[in-house]
């Protein structure tokens, strides 16, 4: 970085920035993220230098990006270039930070697809399923509604991650599905974290995976698309007639019915392995808003039995 200067791209101090700091510290999809806003730098300001990039460049860099993406992904854009340009400043680079007071726009955002389902619709869609005497994606669908696990865990799974004599699962790992395969690191240090499962489950999976090999992943026959499994899904949500949710929505549907149940938002967090309650809250602050107007009605009810 000692050989960058005023004068040059913004976009080549962005890509020296990402190989310096961002290779290797953070998993690979997350450093795709960063690669494909550089593209998008090259591709609306290839020639604005570093001693050009103002606060009205910039918010102009951002209305443009906004021009082709909803809200939320034009902030995300705006995060990961604010690091670098911090940095910039820091170096002596940029007199001022550029990014202050930044506005972020977006396009109205689309119709969204239906992320979670209610329990009776969980119900219908798990009696839907063909379960048969052999691993299948079926049994996938069954497992991370039952346990929540994100889907490059539940591929990661092996005989060896289940205890059956204290009713958990372990999980330490997930699967590349979108790379070569292979085993990878959590997505984050709470991500690594023992599931507790129940007897149901313990019982049909202590026989499914009983002749397995140990140490080689149950669901992972050959290369793994998450469209595949999100296609056998669709299939049993238009079977059952209930929403069409992706694998991900089972993941959403499990922490939803978790809460709607009263169990604590610090257990949800755990279970999920997300690395804050904060993360958790982010995500499911419409039920908890609606689970806390439930609250208000139970204590304007206590509330009116005092006299």
């Amino acid at each position: 970085m000692d050989d960058i200067n005023k004068d040059d791209l913004f976009c080549d101090y962005y890509e020296k920035w990402i190989k310096i700091y961002k290779e290797g510290a953070i998993r690979k999809v997350t450093l795709d993220k960063y690669k494909m806003t550089l593209r998008w730098l090259r591709k609306l300001i290839p020639d604005l230098k570093i001693k050009d990039l103002t606060r009205i460049s910039y918010q102009e860099l951002l209305n443009n990006y906004a021009l082709e993406h909803e809200r939320q992904t034009t902030m995300d854009f705006h995060h990961q270039l604010k690091g670098s340009i911090l940095d910039a400043v820091d170096e002596g680079l940029l007199d001022r930070d550029p990014t202050r007071k930044a506005i972020i726009k977006g396009k109205t955002p689309s119709v969204k697809k239906v992320k979670f389902i209610n329990q009776f619709e969980l119900h219908t869609l798990l009696d839907t399923l063909e379960l048969k005497n052999e691993i299948s994606w079926e049994w996938m669908i069954l497992l991370i509604a039952k346990t929540g696990l994100r889907f490059s865990e539940a591929l990661a799974l092996t005989p060896a991650d289940f205890n059956f004599s204290r009713q958990s699962i372990s999980v330490s790992k997930t699967w590349d599905y979108k790379g070569e395969g292979g085993f990878l690191p959590t997505k984050n240090q709470s991500s690594i974290r023992k599931v507790q499962i129940d007897w149901q489950t313990v019982i049909q999976f202590s026989q499914l995976i009983k002749d397995l090999p140990e140490d080689k992943p149950i669901f992972v026959k050959g290369k793994v698309y998450n469209s595949t499994v999100n296609g056998v899904l669709e299939r049993y949500c238009k079977k059952a007639e209930v929403p069409v949710i992706s694998i991900h929505g089972l993941r959403h549907t499990h922490a939803s019915l978790l809460l709607f149940a009263g169990v604590s938002i610090a257990s949800v967090a755990r279970r999920l392995g997300h690395s804050s309650m904060n993360t958790t809250q982010k995500t499911y602050l419409h039920i908890i808003q609606e689970l806390e107007n439930r609250d208000v009605d139970l204590v304007m009810r206590s509330l009116s039995g005092l006299s």
